[in-house]
């Protein structure tokens, strides 16, 4: 048999009044308790809300699903559209002239202004380096933004794929 036990605490039964005005709290004189009986809680937001997949899932690669993109000696504009988007991939820069700064950026441009979101520099003395990294990262663009690549030289990579993960108000782009 449960036992029942009664909550004497001001700030729980202001948070009742204040949230749950149907259940009592708009009226004064109410007691809150607690049972030692069990009552499972299933929860059916994901599935009312019409996404029940789960979130690592929906975070998924499909052929349908992602943009590839490959940048060497230019600018390119790789995402023109609003919303939520995932970038990855690799970064692979090779220097042959000494002293000179060699790159690879990515930057939202907003049709008047960029400003940078991640930057691969190589610099040395020596007549030939390499270098290689991965980038993995998300952005948002609003009406008029643009993600743009750019590559400074030749034998400069930038290469990966892009995937929208949710659009512009949020709602979760599910793989196809």
């Amino acid at each position: 048999m449960a036992q029942e036990y009664f909550i004497n605490s001001q700030a729980l039964e202001d948070t009742v009044r204040q949230y749950l005005p149907s259940q009592g709290g708009a009226g004064a004189g109410f007691d809150l308790s607690a049972s030692t009986q069990i009552i499972p809680v299933i929860d059916v937001t994901p599935t009312a809300e019409g996404s029940i997949l789960r979130q690592d899932l929906q975070r998924s690669f499909s052929h349908a699903d992602i943009t590839s993109f490959l940048v060497e000696n230019a600018t390119t504009t790789i995402i023109n559209n609003t919303g939520y988007y995932r970038v990855f991939g690799s970064v692979a820069l090779r220097t042959n002239v000494p002293t000179t700064l060699f790159y690879g950026k990515f930057s939202i441009n907003d049709g008047a202004t960029s400003k940078i979101v991640a930057q691969y520099n190589l610099y040395t003395t020596s007549t030939q380096e390499d270098y290689q990294d991965t980038y993995d990262f998300m952005v948002f663009l609003s009406a008029g933004d643009s993600l743009i690549a750019e590559s400074s030289h030749t034998k400069n990579f930038l290469q990966g794929c892009t995937r929208q993960i949710a659009s512009i108000d949020g709602v979760l782009t599910n793989p196809t």
